[in-house]
């Protein structure tokens, strides 16, 4: 790793097939330890059901409201300010529950990439 300040460019952002909004903040080879994403999911959507394969994910709700899902657990209502911690290998998705964009950071550790998603749908 090397110090730097990324700015945030919400150009960077792109859909994906999960049905939200990604935009990378960190995740490249020079810090293979974690990556940061920021995630947007429109009102009334819920993100496809998929798990990460040997990569822990971490959520930090940042603003708007859902119901995630993870593993056996009950289904949660979430908000701006919690934090929701899944093990890896565990199935999960979000359902923005409220009526403007949920918005969250996905930490992932050991960084996501590609190979490591498993859809479930």
């Amino acid at each position: 790793m090397h110090p730097v300040v990324k700015k945030f460019n919400p150009d960077d952002e792109f859909a994906t097939a999960e049905r939200c909004f990604i935009t990378e903040l960190a995740n490249n080879g020079c810090d293979p330890a974690v990556s940061i994403a920021r995630a947007r999911v429109e009102p009334g959507v819920t993100t496809a059901r998929h798990k990460l394969t040997g990569t822990a994910e971490r959520y930090i709700m940042v603003s708007g409201e859902g119901r995630i899902e993870i593993g056996d657990l009950e289904p949660s209502f979430v908000s701006a300010g919690d934090v929701i911690c899944i093990p890896p290998d565990t199935p999960q998705r979000i359902t923005n529950t409220g009526d403007t964009d949920l918005i969250f950071f996905a930490v992932c550790s050991p960084r996501f990439t590609p190979d490591c998603y498993i859809g479930l749908e």
